[in-house]
């Protein structure tokens, strides 16, 4: 049987914005063994909040108990569990692959296919830019250790939950005309 692949839950986590703050919450989880498997930060539309989004092992320990300890730090604002299925999750790529003339081509296809942009171009090698699921960014990265991989950074993912999908309803104006 295969192994599992493991459990994420992803938090949104907003602080105030402070000096510090990040460091506190990267400490608490180092000192209670908790496993981040992704972790960005970075200022909101209001300067006094920044987001840290954080996607948790929850098999290194109980989500209820990663919840509870962060509540514990003062600049904590608020937190949100970020479900799959009510989230949009998304992660930057930038990747410098080889590209020598005769593959070049291949190369930028391939960007192309998964919607990426070239940023940089040199003698025998391109940067990429890529943002998207995580899935796909692991399938072109995968796709492109054939060519080469120079250089790679990830972000980790971003995300904020989903719109209401639904309507409101309208209420009939009924009026008699006479």
């Amino acid at each position: 049987m295969a192994d599992a692949k493991p459990v994420h839950h992803t938090l949104s986590v907003l602080v105030e914005n402070k000096a510090g703050v990040l460091t506190r919450v990267a400490g608490l989880f180092a000192r209670r063994g908790f496993n981040i498997y992704s972790l960005a930060v970075a200022p909101t539309d209001d300067e006094r909040f920044s987001r840290i989004t954080i996607v948790v092992d929850v098999e290194s320990a109980p989500l209820e108990q990663v919840q509870k300890q962060l509540f514990k730090l003062i600049n904590v604002v608020k937190i949100t569990e970020l479900a799959p299925d009510e989230a949009v999750e998304r992660e930057l790529m930038l990747v410098t692959v080889s590209a020598e003339p005769g593959t070049r081509g291949q190369v930028i296809e391939l960007v192309q296919v998964f919607e990426g942009s070239i940023v940089d171009v040199g003698h025998d090698a391109v940067t990429v830019m890529l943002a998207g699921a995580s899935d796909k960014l692991d399938d072109f990265e995968e796709l492109m250790r054939a060519y080469g991989i120079v250089e790679l950074q990830r972000t980790g993912r971003v995300a904020l939950p989903k719109l209401e999908r639904q309507a409101p309803r309208l209420r009939s104006v009924s009026g008699k005309v006479g």
